[in-house]
């Protein structure tokens, strides 16, 4: 095969065998690789991958182009879960859109997306994302209340993409 060619469809589907969210190796690309192993080895950011042709793929990536023939730019996996592959999990994406269903950040210290505090005010202030921009939707007295606007702001404004987690 061509090194660093484009992978198609139908190159994929003549490489891999897919079932329940894994893809398995249909040939042997290497010496330590067998017909019918698993393919990929996870990244350090959480995604299974597998080299094709010189290049490393993500396992998603792959799973997508071999279900609906293209790879678009963005894959979100609906649930979050970068390691489920089943092909009912995943969808394509804006960046804005798979940025929205992202999980609230470690660092946050509300505990709720898009809710921080304001010290000067002493008060829960909101600020969600809207069309790829942060937008400010108020102050508020408690934590609460807070919390129930930023989460009907981003069912209002996220859509299906809306993550409250």
């Amino acid at each position: 095969m061509e090194r660093n060619m484009e992978i198609t469809q139908q190159l994929v589907k003549n490489l891999f065998d897919y079932r329940d969210g894994v893809l398995y190796w249909k040939i042997q690309p290497s010496n330590c690789v067998q017909v019918g192993d698993k393919a990929g080895a996870l990244t350090g950011k959480g995604y299974l991958q597998t080299g094709i042709n010189g290049k490393n793929y993500k396992n998603h990536r792959v799973i997508f182009l071999m279900h609906y023939g293209f790879l678009p730019a963005e894959i979100d996996h609906i649930d979050g879960n970068r390691t489920n592959n089943n092909i009912e999990n995943l969808r394509e994406a804006t960046r804005s859109e798979n940025n929205c269903n992202a999980r609230t950040r470690a660092d946050n210290t509300s505990g709720v997306k898009g809710v921080c505090w304001h010290k000067r005010d002493k008060k829960w202030q909101v600020r969600i994302s809207v069309n790829g921009k942060e937008k400010y939707f108020g102050r508020y007295d408690n934590l609460e209340q807070a919390k129930l606007v930023a989460i009907e702001l981003r069912s209002k404004y996220h859509g299906e993409f809306a993550r409250h987690d």
